[in-house]
């Protein structure tokens, strides 16, 4: 089978899902077209869809699929790269929604590892993500590590190492994760590592990482995209002073002690009342503060 690749270098956002604010949280499907136009005349190059910012694991298969549908439209119509997070549910479905990535045909999927049934070992994890990439062999994989939800605590480097040989469409790592030591064993120029833990992402782009998604890009992002260029072009001073700026604006949020995804979707209503991505669902804003 020949190998497939995601090349993906730049910032990426985690999509907000829009909920109407009725008692089924229906979903406000007509809101995606203008919050992904909003977000990529802010400068952005992706976005990442159905993962933990986006709710995606209070969602049902079928409000999954018609949410890739209709963020794969304006994703193309705003040339946005669309990765689709596919895990977080039973065996069968993730099947299901690998198949229907496959058809539909998005730049990506991100992977979860089983919930439930948790892997080991790096070699549990690496036969769970070829069993499902199968269900999409044209499309990139990655995988979504993110253990302070999962609670699966492998070594990222050893996964790739295995996966890489292993999995002919496994693509690279969506690291959500503050252990960067572990992020850059495995980094080498081949390597796709999308960085997803705010706290630490000058150092992982000092370190050569290109790649980055962070929740608070959704209400800061001319400030991120500033932040990232000057990374990029090795501007210290600059960066540090934003990054500053940014840090205290996130830790208005986090000293809540609630959780951090609810926050940033409240204060979006607020500073965009004409785009409201309305009320959380359950569970969600029910859970104390436990991602950073």
């Amino acid at each position: 089978m020949k190998s497939v690749n995601y090349n993906f270098k730049g910032l990426m956002f985690p999509a907000f899902t829009p909920f109407m604010d009725d008692k089924k949280r229906t979903i406000n499907y007509d809101m995606i077209d203008k919050y992904a136009q909003y977000m990529k005349s802010k400068g952005m190059h992706g976005v990442m869809v159905n993962g933990a910012t986006g709710e995606g694991l209070t969602l049902r298969v079928e409000e999954r699929k018609r949410l890739a549908e209709e963020w794969l439209k304006v994703a193309r119509k705003h040339q946005l790269s669309m990765l689709l997070q596919i895990g977080g549910t039973n065996v069968a479905d993730v099947y299901d929604l690998a198949e229907h990535a496959e058809k539909i045909g998005v730049d990506a999927v991100l992977l979860l590892p089983a919930l439930f049934y948790r892997p080991y070992t790096e070699e549990d994890l690496v036969h769970y993500i070829r069993e499902v990439a199968q269900y999409c062999p044209s499309l990139p994989v990655l995988y979504y590590h993110i253990p302070t939800f999962t609670k699966v605590y492998l070594s990222m480097w050893r996964l790739y190492d295995l996966a890489e040989k292993d999995i002919p469409n496994f693509s690279g790592l969506f690291f959500a994760h503050g252990k960067l030591d572990d992020a850059l064993l495995t980094k080498n120029s081949n390597r796709l590592i999308i960085y997803a833990h705010p706290l630490i992402m000058g150092a992982a782009m000092l370190h050569g990482i290109q790649s980055l998604c962070m929740i608070h890009t959704n209400l800061m992002p001319e400030m991120m995209m500033e932040f990232y260029e000057h990374m990029r072009n090795m501007r210290m001073r600059e960066s540090m002073e934003l990054f500053d700026k940014m840090f205290r604006r996130m830790y208005e949020f986090w000293h809540h002690g609630e959780d951090i995804i609810s926050l940033m979707k409240i204060e979006w209503n607020k500073v965009n009342s004409s785009m409201k991505m309305g009320p959380m669902r359950k569970p969600l804003f029910n859970i104390s503060k436990r991602m950073y």
